[in-house]
């Protein structure tokens, strides 16, 4: 089984666009639970508006923290979730049910194994502890 990020981008829009794609949640809810329930399901999540989001960049050996997202774009990554499926297609038939490619967009990734890296084979970490506080 191979491993396939289903990154969603959606504009933010305003309060009444982001009411209406919240009420959708007995969908997602549903769909959720279907690819759990067919084994396929590993994580996913929403994620926090992008103004809460911070950029990192090392540059000459200094870091460089900017507040809120790099790219300037109407779309933004809303959300993920990570499969586990036998194929691309059913990642694509997963990424389809999704309500965001009806308002927005799904990209669909290969995830790479670490044995399909370059050198030793390093296991990859677990889930990342998020930061409180920078420093």
């Amino acid at each position: 089984m191979a491993r396939f990020m289903l990154l969603l981008y959606a504009n933010e829009g305003d309060e009444a666009e982001r009411a209406e794609r919240w009420a959708q949640m007995p969908l997602w809810n549903q769909l959720t639970e279907g690819l759990r329930e067919a084994g396929l399901l590993v994580d996913n999540a929403p994620l926090h508006p992008a103004a809460t989001a911070t950029t990192v960049r090392v540059r000459g050996g200094r870091t460089e923290l900017t507040d809120g997202p790099y790219a300037v774009t109407k779309e933004i990554l809303v959300g993920y979730y990570l499969l586990e499926c036998a194929e691309l297609d059913e990642a694509l038939k997963a990424a389809a049910a999704l309500p965001t490619a009806s308002f927005g967009s799904v990209e669909v990734r290969p995830v790479m194994s670490p044995d399909s890296l370059p050198g030793p084979a390093v296991p990859l970490a677990g889930p990342a502890t998020p930061p409180t506080a920078r420093d």
